[in-house]
């Protein structure tokens, strides 16, 4: 799952252990989410955004690609 967890921590200056200490979870969940190796939670989404002071758009949106939407629209 690519999101932007990473710019929005780095951005209010924590590490992924004190983001991980914050919401609760390991520093190694904090890492794959990162990466896009782990499919965080709902609540694990809003946690995230909570602390990060980021809305589940920011972080976690992603565009459609132009043939999803074609398929879409037909």
């Amino acid at each position: 799952m690519e999101n932007k967890v990473k710019i929005a921590r780095v951005q209010v200056g924590l590490t992924q252990q004190q983001l991980a200490d914050q919401i609760g979870v390991t520093r190694q969940t904090i890492s794959l989410i990162e990466k896009g190796k782990y499919n965080p939670t709902l609540k694990l989404c809003l946690d995230i955004c909570y602390v990060v002071n980021k809305t589940l758009d920011e972080i976690f949106w992603k565009e459609k690609e132009n043939g999803e939407n074609e398929k879409n629209n037909r």
